[in-house]
């Protein structure tokens, strides 16, 4: 079986993709290996394109996992919620190619992004966490608050509502839609053209606008886990 996740690097760009062949979970090792991807970017100081396979972004915690529950959910769980921090934070531009479903996390690395470049075909996106009986942690809630339109905020998270392609961006999920054999290509073009910014001004800006909700969700990311799973970190 080939890697989950896989990493191409050009002069700009760092294109992290995502292709388990089922839902592009986000286990343990599939977070490690995006973490692992992200520090080569930050390490040339590229941009960064996260993007799934055609029809599938992701769909978020790996089930059996969270199923299980105890440290190992915990810890997953926890490893989520910084991989998010770490792409609202990473000192470049951020652009996820959202190339199918996206579902809970796998929905909440849409937030974490720059920009949305999302399919035009048929997707499912949605935070069901609520639908599917888990209750939804504090740090997916609060980013959602912020970035999704208040008209949908309600209905996205304590509704589970699922968006289709074209309602997720009146939502807030994604920018702008183009054909599925496109989506990465688009997000790439896109990626390299925050690139081309002037980057110290452009960090600092996004800091200045999302640095107090994201340092607030850090302070609060172990104990948010702790009180979802019952296990200290």
């Amino acid at each position: 079986m080939s890697d989950p996740v896989t990493l191409e690097k050009s002069s700009t760009t760092a294109i992290i993709r995502m292709d388990d062949g089922k839902a592009n979970a986000l286990g343990p090792d599939v977070i490690a290996a995006i973490d692992a991807a992200i520090n080569e970017a930050e390490k040339d100081r590229l941009a960064i394109v996260l993007a799934g396979r055609e029809g599938k972004f992701s769909g978020g915690f790996d089930l059996n996992i969270m199923g299980a529950g105890g440290a190992a959910a915990s810890a997953m769980v926890r490893a989520g919620g910084r991989l998010s921090l770490r792409l609202g934070r990473h000192p470049g531009p951020v652009v996820v190619a959202c190339t199918g479903h996206a579902m809970a996390m796998g929905a909440l690395l849409l937030l974490s992004a720059d920009l949305r470049i999302g399919s035009s075909g048929p997707a499912k996106i949605a935070f069901n966490e609520v639908a599917i009986g888990t209750a939804t942690p504090l740090f997916l809630l609060e980013q959602a608050r912020e970035r999704l339109s208040k008209r949908h905020f309600q209905r996205a998270t304590v509704q589970s509502h699922v968006y289709d392609s074209a309602s997720a961006i009146d939502a807030g999920f994604l920018d702008r839609l183009v054909e599925p054999d496109q989506v990465i290509a688009v997000a790439t073009a896109e990626a390299d053209r925050l690139a081309t910014l002037p980057r110290g001004p452009f960090v600092e800006t996004r800091a200045r606008a999302r640095r107090a909700i994201l340092d607030d969700i850090e302070k609060a990311i172990d104990q948010d886990v702790n009180d979802l799973f019952g296990v200290s970190a």
